[in-house]
């Protein structure tokens, strides 16, 4: 930007402070492009920089007075549009991981879910089952005890065992089907 456009910007910021508010469109018109410009080199993305320039315009206007040198105005605005353009992105980067947090715990949720209704399917129809194919079923899964440990415990035969355990895990596999 030349000196002869600094100056220029310079006597808009001061004509605008002193109540001329076409000061401000005009100065508005001249470097509206280059703001959004600006914006986009951070966003690459044409919708988000014109968002970012639009709300930058309003923190120029309430903030125009605040400017120490008038002929630094392109500057200013230059370094408003940065930091909103990087706040913008900081932004999108918190949502981006809000949605991914949401969509894994949702998945993790649904899992949870699914796996409990499946766990409360299996333990009602455990208890569907004959006493005796409960007994074995615990000592085997739950308590992980061999067949011999099992007939043993039982004090029934191995072939007993393997038979009673047979038997819960088909009427089972026809329950949960």
């Amino acid at each position: 930007m030349s000196d002869t456009d600094k100056i220029f910007d310079g006597l808009l910021v001061l004509q605008y402070r002193a109540g001329n508010a076409d000061a401000f469109r005009l100065l508005v018109s001249r470097h509206h492009k280059k703001l959004c410009r600006h914006a986009y080199w951070y966003t690459h993305d044409i919708e988000a920089a014109k968002d970012v320039a639009q709300d930058c315009w309003g923190l120029i206007l309430g903030k125009l007075h605040t400017l120490r040198d008038p002929n630094l105005f392109g500057s200013w605005a230059l370094r408003i549009v940065t930091r909103k353009a990087l706040d913008y992105l900081k932004k999108e980067k918190r949502e981006l991981q809000e949605r991914n947090e949401f969509t894994r715990s949702s998945a993790k949720g649904e899992d949870t879910d699914m796996q409990e209704a499946k766990e409360q399917k299996l333990s009602s129809a455990i208890l569907d089952l004959p006493p005796h194919q409960q007994q074995v079923l615990h000592l085997f899964y739950k308590e992980s005890h061999s067949l011999r440990e099992i007939s043993k415990i039982l004090d029934v035969s191995e072939g007993t065992v393997k038979s009673r355990l047979f038997h819960a895990r088909e009427k089972l596999k026809s329950v949960l089907k």
